[in-house]
């Protein structure tokens, strides 16, 4: 068995995961694992702030599929990476994130730059480690891999003491990881594949409900094999689009809080609803007794603890959502009780019911003279794109104006925060994304509020030339807040009227980035098609209407049927 210094082990370890880019910050706790990263061939982005390295790393892994890395030096380098590490996890991203520590020695003396990072990153990790015994260091990180990467995916922080990194280890040869008290059910249960076939075969008013889980197992090319064979809509969570074709005509966009009229109808009339790779958030359920009432409710997930966890399902499916839409199909294909086409045209005025729910009530805006409504800023990306963008977006009427309006046909094309919902999110995983696809159109979303949490990331974009496109919604507003304020608070503008806000333009040039601003609508397209041919980093700065709301909408504690559509 040969021996390494950790650092050298840290970087072999990488290299053996097929990791060739990391984000991070450094500092004197990781100083050594910088020296050494700098002589290896895996690429360092330099961020601007440790949050803006999770982040990255986060988008890097939702667009590529691939285990996104970051390094964070110790104290409150690891902490201010805290907020996007529980990013990743309410969103099921795996990360292996890599901080520093004080020497063992050091531990609990209030040593500088020290803290407990993996006590305080314990409910936001899927799982943790100290590093205490150099012996384990190669292991520790083998299984931190595996770990992120498998079952429900997730980060795994890693807390590597500064003495460990510098002992003598050793790097025994690589083996798969098995771990005894870690064993996710990746394949379904043939019994509740075979009762999931025989419901999908006699229900009239079908719909899956699909969420992030399709799209992390890779699994949308069985979901809509299933969806288009059996005639079936398919409605999506905010995690869930670009999981089906969103222009597919069984397509009813996203479901919830602001989901369209007819998701949330069809959901509400069904008489099955199958649900993949989703966990009945609130955002989508609304108020719980009547969510669904008269269907039937099968749920496939990976995690045992999502099941039933806040909606009584009548058949559950532990597996991987690839796994079991793949069994399902071949279920179907061997089955002789049924005719498909039969199948089909049994469903058929269930989605004519359907579509004429969706073109009485479609998602609508009303156009005013030459103001810019955001809608249209959304409308007109997608078609300047051809629907072919990565779209990563920050939080708030952004983010729910872009799950409206653009029209996500593939899968890992949205980067957003999902659960957690966090501000700043955008830029930072747009730039991971355009690190893993330098020659793709990577655009973000953002509001005027959102944008300015991680506005440093210009200059990490500008560095590593990442030529992203920030499309800025700007109202002058914290808008979702005050939105809420109009309809339930009189008004009460408290605190969410943003009366100082940079000139945009300025600051992009600033950084060394183009900046391009539409005041009227008849702008809107030419700053967009100045944006895309522009070969820099460019802000595009939309003054929308100023109290423009997020519409269809579900008031706290409603069913999804209560909708307030404008």
């Amino acid at each position: 068995m040969s021996k390494l210094i950790g650092t050298q082990a840290i970087i072999k370890c990488l290299q053996e995961e097929g990791v060739d880019l990391v984000f991070g910050y450094p500092g004197g706790a990781v100083i050594e694992l910088y020296d050494e990263l700098c002589k290896s061939s895996i690429r360092h982005i330099l961020v601007r702030h440790e949050q803006g390295a999770v982040h990255a790393a986060d988008g890097y892994s939702r667009v590529s599929g691939k285990t996104g890395v970051a390094i964070l030096t110790s104290g409150p380098g690891a902490t201010n990476g805290v907020t996007a590490i529980a990013t990743a996890y309410c969103d099921s991203i795996p990360l292996v994130v890599l901080t520093g520590q004080v020497p063992r020695a050091l531990i609990g003396n209030d040593a500088f730059q020290e803290v407990d990072i993996v006590g305080i990153t314990r409910p936001c990790t899927k799982h943790n480690y100290l590093v205490n015994d150099p012996k384990e260091l190669v292991n520790t990180l083998r299984e931190a891999f595996y770990i992120a990467s498998s079952g429900r995916p997730g980060p795994v922080l890693v807390d590597l003491p500064k003495d460990v990194m510098a002992s003598l280890v050793p790097y025994p040869d690589k083996k798969p990881v098995s771990m005894r008290t870690y064993q996710p059910t990746v394949k379904p249960h043939a019994r509740q594949i075979e009762k999931t076939c025989k419901e999908l075969v006699k229900a009239k008013r079908p719909v899956l409900y699909v969420g992030g889980g399709v799209i992390l197992s890779e699994g949308s090319e069985e979901l809509t094999k299933l969806a288009r064979r059996l005639n079936i809509p398919v409605t999506m969570t905010l995690m869930g689009l670009g999981g089906f074709p969103g222009t597919d005509p069984l397509s009813l966009g996203m479901l919830g809080m602001h989901g369209s009229y007819a998701a949330n109808m069809s959901v509400a009339k069904s008489d099955l609803l199958i649900a993949v790779g989703s966990r009945f958030d609130d955002r989508v359920t609304g108020r719980l007794d009547a969510f669904a009432p008269h269907a039937k409710i099968i749920h496939v997930d990976i995690d045992p603890t999502s099941i039933s966890k806040n909606v009584k399902v009548d058949i559950p499916i532990v597996a991987d959502c690839k796994e079991a839409l793949s069994a399902i199909n071949c279920c179907l294909d061997k089955a002789t009780d049924f005719k498909e086409e039969d199948v089909h045209a049994m469903h058929q005025p269930w989605v004519e019911e359907v579509q004429e729910w969706d073109r009485k009530h479609p998602l609508f805006y009303s156009e005013e003279a030459d103001i810019i409504k955001p809608q249209y800023v959304i409308e007109m990306l997608n078609k300047l794109t051809g629907g072919e963008a990565i779209i990563t977006t920050e939080v708030g009427q952004n983010q729910m104006w872009t799950a409206q309006f653009y029209k996500f046909n593939h899968p890992r094309r949205l980067l957003t925060s999902g659960g957690l919902g966090t501000m700043g999110y955008g830029l930072p995983a747009a730039i991971g994304a355009q690190m893993a696809y330098p020659d793709a159109t990577v655009i973000d979303v953002a509001g005027d509020g959102s944008i300015q949490m991680n506005i440093q990331e210009l200059a990490t974009a500008k560095e590593c030339g990442a030529k992203v496109k920030i499309a800025i919604l700007n109202n002058n507003y914290l808008g979702m807040v005050r939105q809420w304020q109009e309809l339930f608070y009189n008004r009460h503008y408290a605190s969410t009227v943003m009366e100082v806000t940079p000139d945009f333009v300025a600051l992009a040039a600033a950084y060394g980035a183009v900046g391009l601003r539409a005041k009227t609508k008849s702008e809107v397209e030419p700053v967009i098609k100045e944006a895309l041919a522009t070969d820099n980093t460019v802000i595009m700065d939309f003054a929308i209407s100023r109290e423009e709301g997020v519409f269809p909408m579900v008031p706290a504690g409603k069913a999804t049927t209560e909708m307030l559509l404008v």
